[in-house]
């Protein structure tokens, strides 16, 4: 695992859960009370941080925060129209783990890993296995995008971007920074919320460091993935001019509810996160039980809408393959 020894951030990652049971236990629950559960996933295993297992509600099979995570048998039904690359990603691959859908745009895929498995991820099916040699592709990736001076914004995801050490990500970071034409860094994590222990002093500093705008998307669903660590965290990035935005999906049993995203945005904008999107289901293979109609959607939105200021509403959009951006989802009519 890409990891520092002896940090907390690791400590805590390590400690994390990766037995249906053992979480379901650490709750108050048995497999009995879950019908649906898949006890023994496979291929795409349990992986939940203690800390984000806290946020659960003790006792309650139906937990918001654990719906995301718990594998079900719904998993292994084959439905039409949900496939193993959603979105695109083989097409729009350069080679060396580099993606460009997007115009000024270039996606690295720093690495496959990641410090919680969402039943939903629109990657679970992603060949990680072919972003061996991180070192090497790193490099010739970094080549691509030196020799493209039409991009001007540099992504990193993967995986999660932030589960590379410091020094391998300072490393990378220095890299993309001393491409002139590049201006904006933007990093797509999950780990803020999920993780909070890897905001450390010495991550900030690399991210406030660089000449690049620092831009840092983080990822939560329901408010009460925003607890008391993971503020204090998106509290120090802010002090440091690091901007914030968020991103959610919009999943049923989860936040299909305008209550629930009012709550939401508004627990962000606290934080200083901007809500920026919320996307329809990726229709990865795998996920369909958490698919929201396009109708229930706008009617969900327009509810949110009617709830609090537009600068709180975040764009509902879905991911098109081949599309020049993300696809705006008219909340009055069709797509």
């Amino acid at each position: 695992m890409e990891t520092c020894q002896n940090s907390p951030w690791q400590s805590a990652l390590a400690a994390s859960f990766t037995d249906v049971r053992a979480l379901l236990d650490s709750l108050g629950l048995s497999p009995e009370d879950i019908p649906e559960l898949d006890p023994e996933p496979n291929r795409f295993r349990l992986l939940v941080p203690r800390g984000f297992a806290a946020l659960m509600r003790h006792g309650d099979p139906n937990d918001p925060l654990l719906h995301q995570v718990l594998p079900r048998r719904a998993e292994h039904d084959a439905v039409d129209g949900f496939v193993t690359d959603p979105v695109g990603d083989g097409a729009a691959n350069l080679g060396d783990g580099l993606l460009q859908k997007y115009a000024g745009r270039a996606l690295l895929m720093a690495t496959g890993a990641c410090a919680v498995h969402c039943r939903y991820c629109f990657r679970r099916h992603y060949p990680y296995s072919s972003l061996a040699g991180r070192e090497s592709r790193h490099e010739a990736a970094i080549a691509r995008i030196r020799a493209d001076p039409s991009l001007t914004e540099a992504i990193l995801s993967g995986g999660d971007p932030l589960m590379l050490d410091d020094r391998r990500l300072e490393r990378l970071v220095r890299q993309l920074d001393a491409i002139p034409h590049l201006q904006r860094l933007r990093i797509h994590t999950r780990l803020p919320v999920v993780l909070p222990e890897r905001i450390e002093e010495r991550l900030v500093r690399i991210l406030t460091s660089m000449r690049m705008r620092p831009v840092l998307v983080i990822h939560a669903n329901h408010p009460r993935e925003l607890g008391t660590e993971t503020c204090g965290a998106l509290q120090r990035l802010h002090r440091e001019d690091v901007t914030l935005l968020n991103q959610s999906v919009l999943l049923k049993g989860v936040n299909d509810d305008p209550e629930v995203l009012q709550n939401l945005s508004e627990r962000l904008f606290e934080q200083n996160v901007l809500p920026y999107y919320i996307h329809q289901l990726d229709r990865v293979q795998g996920a369909a039980h958490f698919g929201v109609s396009d109708g229930d959607a706008r009617r969900i939105l327009n509810g949110l809408r009617a709830r609090i200021p537009g600068y709180l509403v975040p764009r509902l959009v879905r991911e098109i393959p081949g599309g020049d951006s993300k696809t705006p989802i008219d909340c009055n009519g069709e797509p």
